[in-house]
């Protein structure tokens, strides 16, 4: 009885460890997290016991019972998640490695609380020690696996090392079981027990050691990636928003030269030169630019509308603008002037692939809470929108979309928010943006948009 108890009591160390493998990818769950649980504890106590009863009966080694139920929770494990199959192995791995240093200190604590007794399975008071000091190692790691853990697994820019991570926690494993000694009299001999004890204690540290350099590295690399993404978009955003200045100045120029105009057609008229005004007329109408629509009362945004509106005219796009939008604007108005660009520019593109009678381009904008600004565009579209991780891909290159990708860099620099949601033709993008200082404020996002 003592020996099931014991190897039961071993294997059920898959519940905390478990446990420990979900904390990070909680987010990734195909189901709720009371059904899961609600199928995952049943299946580890059956596993737990059904593994002391074939020790028992059929006296099957408590290694190669741990790699038989480690396998069919681990298959349940992956299969539970969303996330790809290198992280969530990985995940898996990892807590195999540190609950088998655990194992090796647990067999040292065998050695002192029953020597002379058999090292698989542990003694009870062993076993239990054991038990017990998963839990509380759980507890411990609780907050760094739902955080730290959960922003490696989130960042895709660190992808390709998740291929080659799963070879640390192998390795550890490996060495953990060449060190469970066979015949435990042999910790007696010597200084063996003091140096297994020390051994153990070491590859424990190592472990932690490794990966808490595995984060560190991790984290500068995806800071590093975020800080080059970030220059790539200023620059992207630079010189679209340089190229709208040329073109709302040339516009302003355009409409600054019209008094000329007016004068010089007021003097034709006064001299009854009719064929010259005719003439006159002809020229002025084929070099001046269209002009500006005065949408709302803010210049800059004024301009931006106008400029791509003129442009849905051209190409016979039909479009509503409600823009209520006073001159002083609560947020920068570059990033205003950046977002509604990258927007109309996705939507011009969108509707050029999409059949003329369905065609569609709508855009609100409103200041809100006299520190926040909304923006709303909205327009139908043609065909497929491919999405990979939660990330809109781009449809004329392989790869993220830059512009929607460069709309949510600036929405959530400030604290901002943008969405972007599609359905039935329709494509719908939902900005808040915030001035620079209340970045703090967090209110109901969800009911605004």
């Amino acid at each position: 009885m003592k020996t099931f108890y014991s190897a039961a009591t071993e294997l059920m160390i898959l519940l905390p460890g478990m446990l420990c493998a979900f904390l990070p990818v909680k987010q990734y769950l195909r189901i709720r997290p009371a059904r899961l649980t609600a199928l995952m504890i049943p299946l580890l106590i059956f596993l737990s016991l059904a593994g002391a009863a074939l020790h028992c009966i059929f006296s099957v080694g408590m290694p190669w019972l741990f790699f038989l139920a480690a396998a069919i929770a681990g298959t349940a494990y992956v299969h539970a998640l969303t996330v790809s199959r290198w992280k969530s192995v990985s995940v898996f791995l990892a807590v195999c490695a540190f609950f088998s240093c655990m194992g090796n200190v647990a067999v040292a604590l065998n050695d002192i609380v029953s020597p002379g007794t058999s090292a698989s399975p542990l003694s009870p008071a062993a076993a239990t020690i054991w038990f017990l000091m998963c839990c509380v190692v759980v507890a411990a790691v609780w907050h760094p696996s739902t955080h730290a853990a959960r922003r490696l697994l989130e960042e895709e820019a660190f992808a390709q090392t998740w291929y080659v991570f799963w070879v640390l926690p192998i390795l550890f494993i490996g060495l953990n079981l060449f060190l469970i000694p066979i015949d435990p009299d042999i910790l007696n001999q010597g200084r063996i027990r003091m140096l297994y004890i020390l051994i153990s204690f070491c590859l424990l540290f190592l472990l932690l050691l490794f990966y808490g350099l595995f984060y560190l590295i991790a984290s500068a690399l995806n800071r590093n990636d975020r800080l080059r993404q970030e220059n790539q978009f200023l620059s992207i955003q630079q010189a679209r928003y340089d190229s709208l200045r040329a073109a709302i100045a040339q516009t302003r120029q355009a409409r600054h030269d019209m008094r000329h105009h007016f004068t010089t057609l007021q003097n034709l008229a006064r001299h009854k030169e009719w064929e010259h005004l005719e003439q006159y007329l002809a020229d002025a109408q084929n070099s001046l630019p269209d002009t500006e629509l005065d949408l709302c009362d803010n210049p800059a945004a004024d301009s931006v509308a106008s400029h791509y509106g003129l442009l849905f005219k051209r190409q016979n796009i039909p479009f509503t603008f409600e823009l209520d939008l006073p001159a002083a604007l609560p947020v920068p108005e570059m990033d205003l002037c950046l977002v509604m660009s990258n927007l109309l520019e996705n939507a011009l593109e969108a509707s050029q692939r999409t059949n003329p009678s369905k065609r569609r381009i709508g855009m609100r904008a409103h200041p809100h809470s006299g520190h926040m600004l909304l923006l709303s565009v909205e327009n139908t579209f043609d065909g497929e929108i491919r999405e990979s991780n939660g990330i809109l891909q781009s449809s004329k290159r392989r790869g993220d979309g830059t512009g929607l990708q460069s709309v949510r860099h600036i929405a959530e620099k400030t604290g901002g928010y943008c969405r972007f949601y599609y359905e039935d033709g329709v494509f719908r993008a939902n900005v808040i943006l915030r001035a620079e200082g209340h970045a703090g404020r967090k209110e109901n996002r969800d009911s605004e948009l």
